[in-house]
């Protein structure tokens, strides 16, 4: 029934807005929405006459749940909204924004790609004062200003991108019966992750679970813990220096990260299998030691997406569960957080496509996909309840107190490091190569390509 309703709204968003209004998939001013500034918004706002065209990544599942945040868009405007997803979404927005018929507005799934076509004049930039309101609003806004600040044709920076859907990485999954069973206690500092570590090899038990398999892509799952780590070691600004090459990529710093990441994967007795099966273990088969009768191990290290991979029997909350991969308390870096997000951006300025942007600052422009599942936010003013499950409120409290926020650095990279030489550098490393020799080869493979 709540299907057909999503489709419903989808359809109805291209409609006139009193016929609408019966179909939205939450009543408007019921439940504890943020109905308020959402009525504020449509008494500004009379876009009758007007489609707002956008493009983006979303298809299937995910374009129903947008189109229904969209129609209330076009409940409170007036304005049809008519959103287009692609699997294609990279090319097409390129091709349609040179061609002279780009949408109003486009959703990345990624800043690189936004940053490119910022620096050809083919953006618009965000409204003045947007910056404060984005840094002032988000939690670690400053974070999301910086990843949605590029240069312009003529060099000077403005604020593009508006993020919005957020994935989260720095998460910890292990087994709450596994871990009550053995009266261990969630590690809130990396000191106490690494003393659990210890901890359980003491008592004859295997810490992890590690595995960096994934056909042509094998690696790829070891740079998202040289990233998390990179986070914890170093400044931010010293990790966007790492993504830029302004700092090579075998500086000490690096380096530092890289062997951090060994201490938990290049020793035997912390790693199912030992440390010959990290490289050769499908990242897919990984957490399964999780569930096993006694567990094989007891903690998997991976983003918010694995709960696919799980048996079926797995039940959040019950035999799985996750943490935050957790900062090191003597660096005093505060609670970075690693991950992705979608990003809107204007491909062609009009008057719906400005109050688009201004919808999106509202915090029920959010809490209407929560609600729907499948979401998260950095909006700080969002009322966290209304997430569709624990699992998603638990991450949503993550990024709430998060202090940074950053991009996966291997999808900022070019493609020829980020995922080729940074990839198969992890899996020589794991295998026994030195850090400062495999770091050393991706800088030269680095500087090949400039």
């Amino acid at each position: 029934m709540r299907t057909s309703l999503y489709a419903s709204a989808a359809v109805l968003a291209l409609a006139a807005a009193s016929a609408q209004a019966q179909d939205l998939p939450f009543a408007i001013g019921e439940g504890d929405f943020a109905w308020d500034s959402y009525n504020d918004f449509a008494d500004q706002y009379d876009l009758s006459g007007e489609t707002v065209e956008i493009t983006g990544p979303w298809t299937g599942n995910e374009k129903e749940k947008v189109d229904a945040v969209f129609a209330y868009f076009a409940e409170a405007t007036g304005a049809s909204v008519n959103y287009s997803g692609s699997d294609s979404f990279e090319q097409d927005i390129v091709i349609s924004t040179r061609a002279g018929t780009a949408p109003n507005l486009a959703v990345f799934p990624q800043p690189g790609l936004a940053a490119d076509m910022a620096s050809q004049g083919l953006l618009t930039p965000l409204a003045d004062g947007t910056s404060e309101w984005v840094a002032e609003n988000f939690a670690a806004g400053e974070s999301w200003v910086d990843l949605g600040t590029y240069a312009g044709p003529d060099g000077e920076e403005d604020l593009y991108g508006l993020f919005y859907r957020v994935d989260v990485k720095s998460l910890v999954w292990y087994n709450p019966i596994a871990f009550d069973e053995a009266g261990y206690d969630i590690p809130e500092t990396m000191e106490e992750l690494k003393e659990l570590t210890e901890e359980i090899v003491d008592d004859g038990g295997t810490p992890w679970c590690i595995g960096l398999g994934s056909g042509a892509a094998t690696g790829w799952p070891a740079t998202d813990w040289v990233e998390d780590l990179m986070l914890r070691t170093q400044d931010p600004s010293v990790y966007d220096q790492w993504v830029t090459n302004e700092i090579p990529f075998d500086d000490p710093a690096v380096v530092g990260a890289i062997e951090e990441f060994g201490w938990f994967a290049r020793n035997d007795d912390y790693v199912e299998g030992g440390t010959e099966a990290v490289a050769t273990t499908d990242f897919r088969d990984s957490p399964a030691g999780l569930f096993s009768i006694p567990p094989e191990c007891y903690m998997h290290r991976q983003a918010s997406f694995i709960p696919a991979f799980f048996p079926d029997d797995a039940e959040q909350g019950e035999n799985v569960d996750f943490f935050y991969f957790p900062a090191i308390e003597e660096n005093d870096l505060g609670t970075p957080v690693l991950g992705a997000g979608t990003l809107f951006a204007i491909t062609n300025d009009s008057e719906g496509a400005q109050a688009m942007i201004e919808f999106l600052k509202l915090p029920v422009a959010h809490e209407l996909w929560m609600a729907q599942g499948g979401f998260l936010t950095a909006h700080g003013g969002v009322n966290l309840d209304l997430y569709s499950d624990d699992s998603l409120r638990a991450q949503g409290e993550i990024l709430r107190d998060a202090t940074t926020f950053r991009f996966d650095a291997s999808d900022l990279m070019p493609s020829e490091i980020g995922a080729g030489a940074f990839w198969t550098g992890m899996v020589d490393y794991v295998t026994g190569a030195d850090a400062e020799a495999v770091a050393a080869d991706i800088q030269s493979r680095w500087d090949s390509i400039q």
